[in-house]
């Protein structure tokens, strides 16, 4: 006989969608949240609001020009193109090489935060959600990502549609930004997902702070 597999549970929600834009820059993030007229940018750095005019600096940013719905900003001397409804990525201090320790996140569509990023060096789009114990994903992304989930460890998920079957894997990493986090776990359902669920497994090595319209993720020590 051969002894029963034990069964894994996961609890998912989900749903919303947004872009994102990294910054190669002094400060951690930019973003452009709004304009006041067409002199003046609202703009989120290292997670704080920040009213610019044009011409006008801050934390090692400078409003170049403004737009309807686009701002140009110098960063060390290199412009860069905002628009507004992208997002940031975080870029940590690392240099690129994974080795940063924040990620800031600006609230999107239904008050959901959103972030693009990588899974074992492909791109993903992500989706924090506080009610998934492990990062979790649709058929589609893990056949994308070259998952192989079929022969994964199985369990149970509990959805908004009732119970649903699920396949445990591994993933060797998880990157937002300059932020980068190795060997998780996820579960794959056989479901419609339009984004990769951030569960807790990938939250729990982040102290999590909200700033108004913005989530700060700070890597634990």
């Amino acid at each position: 006989m051969h002894a029963p597999r034990r069964r894994a549970v996961l609890t998912l929600s989900a749903l919303a969608t947004a872009p994102w834009l990294a910054a190669p820059a002094r400060a951690q993030s930019v973003l452009l949240s709004g304009t006041l007229g067409s002199s003046k940018a609202i703009l989120v750095i290292d997670g704080q609001m920040q009213t610019m005019a044009v011409g006008g600096s801050a934390k090692g940013v400078t409003l170049r020009s403004l737009g309807a719905d686009e701002a140009v900003v110098l960063i060390g001397g290199k412009p860069l193109t905002l628009r507004l409804g992208a997002a940031p990525v975080s870029l940590g201090g690392g240099g690129g090489g994974g080795g940063g320790s924040a990620i800031v996140l600006p609230m999107g569509p239904g008050g959901h935060f959103l972030a693009d990023g990588t899974i074992n060096g492909k791109s993903a789009t992500f989706m924090v959600d506080t009610g998934a114990t492990t990062i979790a994903m649709g058929v589609a992304d893990a056949q994308r990502l070259g998952l192989k989930y079929d022969g994964g460890r199985r369990g149970m998920a509990n959805t908004a549609g009732g119970n649903v079957p699920v396949y445990e894997v591994s993933l060797n990493s998880v990157r937002i930004g300059d932020v980068e986090v190795y060997n998780l776990t996820a579960g794959v359902v056989p479901a419609n997902m339009p984004h990769i669920l951030l569960g807790n497994n990938f939250l729990s090595r982040f102290n999590m702070r909200r700033e108004g319209d913005t989530m700060r993720l700070e890597k634990k020590p």
